[in-house]
Formats: C-alpha cells, sequence, structure tokens
C-alpha cells in the first residue's frame, strides 16, 4: 500500500512553463453526512491520478480522477447500498489575476500546495446523484404500511375512500 498524501507539494516538481507530470497517489476521503444519513467511502484510501501542469505566470492546471463508493442507508428503501462513481475534477490556479475563478480553493495561496484530500471529498460530492439508492430501479417504501416494495412488487392495499370524498355520497339529489 502506498502512503497516504492529504496534501501535495506542487513546488517540488519543479515543472517549466508548459511541462507536466502524472501522478498515482492515495488519498483519504472522509465519511459524508448526506440527507441526513452517514455514507462511507470505499475504499478510505483512494488510488488517484493526479495530473499536474505548469502553466504561463506561475499557475498551475490540474485533474484529479479516482473511482469511489459510498456505503450507508438507500434513500428510498432503507436496505444497505452501495453505489459506485468515476470522478474527473479539474482545477486551475493562476495567480496575479483578478478573477477569482481562475485561484482554485485547494492550492494555497504561495501556489505551492494543494490540497488532495479536500478537493477530493468536494470532487466526489459533486459526483453522487439527488438520491443514493440501493440499485436504479429502487421501488422504495409503501407510504401506507411501509412494506419494502422491491421484495413485494404486487403489494397493495385497498384504497378506502376518504372522509372528504365520503361526504358527497350523502348528498340528495331531487
Amino acid at each position: 500500500m502506498s502512503q497516504r498524501t492529504d496534501t501535495f507539494d506542487l513546488g517540488r516538481l519543479r515543472l517549466t512553463s508548459g511541462e507536466g507530470r502524472r501522478l498515482d497517489l492515495d488519498v483519504h476521503v472522509d465519511p459524508f453526512s448526506y440527507g441526513g444519513s452517514q455514507y462511507s467511502v470505499d475504499p478510505e484510501l483512494v488510488r488517484a491520478r493526479l495530473d499536474v501542469s505548469r502553466t504561463t505566470g506561475s499557475g498551475w492546471a490540474l485533474r484529479l480522477r479516482f473511482e469511489a463508493g459510498v456505503t450507508g442507508p438507500c434513500m428510498r428503501c432503507l436496505e444497505p447500498a452501495q453505489p459506485s462513481f468515476a470522478v474527473d475534477a479539474y482545477e486551475i490556479h493562476q495567480p496575479g489575476t483578478a478573477d477569482e475563478e481562475m485561484l482554485s480553493p485547494y492550492v494555497d495561496a504561495e501556489g505551492a500546495e494543494v490540497d488532495l484530500e479536500a478537493w477530493a471529498r468536494d470532487a466526489l460530492a459533486l459526483a453522487l446523484p439527488a438520491q443514493l439508492t440501493c440499485r436504479h430501479d429502487c421501488a422504495g417504501l409503501c407510504p401506507e404500511c411501509g412494506a419494502n416494495l422491491n421484495e413485494e412488487p404486487e403489494h397493495a392495499h385497498e384504497a378506502a375512500p376518504s372522509a372528504r370524498w365520503a361526504k358527497l355520497s350523502e348528498l340528495k339529489f331531487d
């Protein structure tokens, strides 16, 4: 197993303008609290590929790629869910510009160190769908009794007339 790399010193690469490097690193990603539930990241140390290129004006073009899964409850049926995601994130850090979009929040003020742990966690969070489910066609739970509709696809209840509509049957037409 490789050594954990939470931050990386870009300066030690000694790249000149136009040069680039590809690095394979193990980055820790903290668990998530998502939709009120806890989700752990699997594996805890993700194998990430970091592409680093030196731009003109002492800037950096960065690309981070990895695959990771999250483990926690399905948001529809509450059964265990373990979806996996491919993450591909880009950052530009171009100091000396007035445009804040050209300054990466993951590169320190001196432009020498990138916070891989924070970047990987944020990139994974952005790759997550609106709902984390156990499978793409999860039917969820019955809203009346809570039965798992994945296990009982034919599950149904007799439709009881609501009190609101029952009053209509009492009307008399002459």
